[in-house]
């Protein structure tokens, strides 16, 4: 995979902390809210909590006996919509100034994402 994207910014929708709906992939359950862990933003994916799962195998050391161990790995940011923090449904965002600095609001009621 690249490193760099053709993206013409880095500029994403999704920050740490934000509550979000897959809505595509193996991990699609748009009922379920989960929680990104962590963002790449050069590569446009994000860990989600309980996404996007797969197995990694752990060789047998003297301290440790061998496993296998269920790891999150990275979703691509188009996969996933914000959740509303007024109902709770999946929405669009967009972004305003107020106070002389940019904010994220949700497109469905216009409430402003912190």
């Amino acid at each position: 995979m690249k490193s760099v994207t053709s993206h013409k910014t880095n500029k994403l929708h999704i920050k740490k902390g934000d509550k979000v709906v897959v809505i595509s992939g193996s991990s699609k359950n748009l009922n379920e809210v989960r929680e990104v862990k962590e963002v790449f933003p050069k590569k446009y994916r994000a860990i989600v909590s309980g996404a996007n799962i797969a197995k990694k195998h752990t060789k047998p050391t003297a301290e440790n006996p061998g496993a296998i161990n269920e790891i999150e790995m990275p979703i691509h940011i188009s996969n996933l919509m914000l959740v509303d923090p007024k109902s709770g449904e999946p929405t669009r965002i967009g972004r305003k100034s107020e106070g002389g600095k940019s904010v994220r609001y949700s497109k469905k009621s216009g409430e402003i994402i912190k």
